[in-house]
């Protein structure tokens, strides 16, 4: 007869999100993702309205409508290539927000969300062709679905396991959790460079754009980068470099 203690093991085990195999777009990398799509996209949504709504109410959301519209312009182009490469992707809500203030640069939440920092892109001074390799860097982390392989990761650190929400309000202050995932996240850093150049390539814009933008970076940041979860800014010049000569016709 089986102990009393081993069925409730077992019943709680068929209850546990089981993991499901994907692959990232172009590169083919197997990923286990632990979280459904949709509830990921959904978590990510909501924290993306709240942001939004605060930077409206801040009279800091969308004010420079010339650059917004050429954030648009850029994206779009940028966003049908990477529905090639991730089919799916065509019936997301994509959305393209412009913010001002020095707290935010670019970032492109699960489902298609996007927020580009102003200043980000005036102190860079990023041409149109230099401002695409941004936007498909992001675009990348959100096709290669990082968000959810990351909070999936991030969810084997506790036992019992634990629903997305809590994982998401753990990683924001869970420092340690952070430090024990940086090297996810540097891998899949270099993943949405490598990705975001062939996005911004299938495009239409000039490889030459990928080694200048990379260069922008490095000089305005004046350094290397004190966050461990991001490449060298030397390592992501010579990946442009040999990225740049890859895709060359």
């Amino acid at each position: 007869m089986r102990h009393p203690a081993c069925s409730a093991v077992l019943l709680a085990a068929c209850f546990l999100p089981q993991a499901a195999p994907a692959q990232v777009p172009d590169s083919g990398r197997w990923q286990e993702l632990r979280f459904g799509a949709e509830e990921v996209g959904r978590h990510m949504e909501d924290r993306y309205i709240e942001q939004v709504v605060d930077l409206a109410a801040a009279g800091r959301l969308d004010a420079d409508r010339a650059l917004l519209h050429r954030l648009r312009y850029v994206s779009a182009e940028l966003i049908a290539a990477a529905v090639g490469l991730k089919p799916e992707a065509a019936s997301w809500a994509w959305e393209v927000h412009l913010a001002a203030g020095p707290d935010i640069d670019a970032v492109c939440l699960a489902g298609g969300k996007l927020l580009v920092g102003a200043d980000f892109v005036r102190r860079l001074d990023l041409t149109d062709d230099e401002l695409a390799v941004l936007l498909a860097h992001e675009v990348a982390h959100a096709i290669a679905e990082h968000t959810r392989e990351f909070l999936s990761e991030a969810q084997l650190a506790y036992r019992p396991l634990v629903p997305v929400e809590v994982v998401m309000l753990r990683l924001d202050s869970d420092l340690s959790l952070q430090l024990r995932l940086s090297s996810l996240s540097r891998m899949q850093e270099r993943e949405a460079d490598q990705l975001g150049m062939v996005i911004a390539h299938r495009a239409g814009w000039p490889v030459s754009a990928m080694l200048s933008f990379y260069r922008k970076l490095a000089e305005a940041e004046d350094g290397e980068p004190l966050i461990a979860s991001h490449p060298s800014h030397a390592s992501r010049i010579s990946m442009s470099r040999g990225m740049a000569r890859l895709l060359e016709p």
